[in-house]
């Protein structure tokens, strides 16, 4: 089931690719892929809704472990969440 979500959200993820800046497709080449990993992925859709970032430690640790790149988000410790 999760790796069908996984494909449905990199399908529309990628049906909007339209709508990148041109920092943005640079930023994407520069990768090879457009995430990462699927953890890079969820973490990009849940937080593109327009709302605050959803920071958690795992994502935290996940960013640095698998060198996700693209524009950084940055939280204060206090909005990091399951702390």
């Amino acid at each position: 089931m999760q790796r069908r979500l996984v494909l449905v959200l990199l399908g529309a993820t990628l049906g909007l690719g339209g709508c990148a800046t041109s920092e943005e497709w640079a930023n994407w080449q520069g990768g090879g892929a457009h995430f990462a990993s699927s953890d890079h992925l969820y973490f990009s859709v849940r937080n593109s809704m327009g709302r605050s970032p959803q920071v958690t430690r795992r994502d935290i640790d996940a960013a640095r472990a698998e060198g996700w790149w693209g524009k950084p988000v940055t939280v204060g410790q206090e909005q990091i969440l399951e702390r």
